[in-house]
């Protein structure tokens, strides 16, 4: 995918109504210290246009980037976040799960878990949420650059293993720091999200 265009568009809170957009979706959710800031910053060739932040749970909006006009990139609050009180956990969840329930062009969600643990509890509940929501999550493994080479089998099977994945399931291994996996990521993404005549 060759970036020529990249806006932030929309931006949705707790109490806002899902919008009907005119391009595909895919979305992408993940714990809050798992670097999907880092990793849209990394797909969309931009160093810091989606906030990264020391301090974990920063997103707590639904961004919608438009890349080239012809899709949109679906930030979701990550989960997990330690400092945020349970009620505004409650509002996040019912945020996102409306968005996944409501979005008419949503193609698919990305989950991003960082290949170097094994998934948590909250990882496996949004795996089986996104599943319960009728898509089959892609799985995006972050922090690769973190792992020696001869780790990352291990550590992809720990992954798949943690999930209950099967063979069919698709899993990337990225890293936003090298850009390792970055053209694997888009070529599925666009897969997701182009007509068949684009393709």
């Amino acid at each position: 995918m060759v970036i020529k265009k990249v806006n932030l568009d929309i931006v949705i809170g707790v109490t806002s109504t899902v919008p009907e957009t005119d391009m595909p979706e895919v979305a992408f959710a993940g714990k809050s210290n798992v670097g999907k800031s880092s990793l849209i910053n990394a797909l969309m060739n931009r160093k810091s246009y989606a906030r990264t932040s020391s301090q974990p749970g920063k997103t707590q909006t639904i961004n919608y980037y438009n890349i080239n006009d012809a899709m949109y990139l679906v930030d979701l609050p990550g989960y997990g976040y330690a400092n945020v009180s349970e009620a505004v956990k409650a509002k996040w969840g019912k945020m996102v799960e409306k968005y996944l329930r409501v979005s008419k062009q949503l193609k698919q969600v990305f989950l991003l878990i960082d290949i170097r643990h094994d998934p948590s509890a909250n990882d496996k509940m949004m795996y089986d949420w996104i599943v319960a929501s009728g898509y089959r999550p892609v799985i995006v493994a972050t922090k690769l650059d973190k792992l020696k080479r001869s780790q990352v089998d291990k550590h992809v099977k720990a992954v798949r293993d943690g999930l209950g994945l099967g063979k069919d399931d698709l899993l990337i291994p990225v890293s936003a720091e090298t850009k390792q996996g970055i053209d694997r990521l888009w070529e599925i993404i666009e897969h997701y999200t182009m007509k068949p005549e684009e393709n």
